[in-house]
């Protein structure tokens, strides 16, 4: 993929995470159970590291530099560009502020980050190209998996697992 679509492809996938870090940290503050909001928080936290990888690869690719490392980006990374506002995963949430609800808009906004992430890795040129856009859609498909699993507990027992004792990103490798 020529460096021009990748940068914007990256500047298109950092706004997605913001939106995501946006309905992470709201969820955090609005979810009554304890174990749901450290989850929420989590997942906030890594959205905003996304956010700060992206933000500094796509500054590299613009500039005509080598792909750094995701540990590379992590650390050169600035914060999110913005302060972000409500957007439509929150409104959403707010039409019926149930906890499956909240779980299932994250669900499909993760499934939506799997099918982007794959699709512009199906696209990669490089081998550097490669390895940043397979560890980022690893990391997405880490994110649906707890996801999921928090789904299925809240939908049979009508409690959060709250299991968080992992970290999603060194999970996926």
């Amino acid at each position: 993929m020529d460096s021009k679509k990748l940068a914007q492809q990256l500047r298109t996938a950092m706004d997605t995470e913001v939106h995501g870090y946006v309905y992470y940290s709201a969820l955090a503050d609005m979810v009554e159970d304890p174990k749901g909001r450290n989850m929420f928080r989590h997942l906030a936290r890594e959205e905003k590291d996304h956010v700060k990888v992206l933000k500094a690869i796509a500054d590299s690719v613009d500039e005509g530099s080598a792909i750094p490392s995701y540990a590379e980006a992590l650390e050169k990374g600035t914060g999110l560009p913005i302060f972000p506002e409500d957007n439509e995963l929150v409104r959403r949430f707010k039409a019926d502020p149930s906890d499956i609800n909240a779980v299932n808009i994250a669900i499909e906004a993760e499934e939506k980050a799997v099918d982007f992430y794959f699709d512009l890795l199906k696209q990669a040129g490089s081998p550097e190209e490669k390895v940043l856009l397979t560890k980022l859609l690893d990391m997405e498909k880490s994110h649906l998996k707890v996801l999921r699993w928090e789904s299925e507990s809240l939908t049979k027992s009508g409690f959060w697992c709250g299991e968080m004792e992992f970290s999603v990103e060194k999970e996926s490798g």
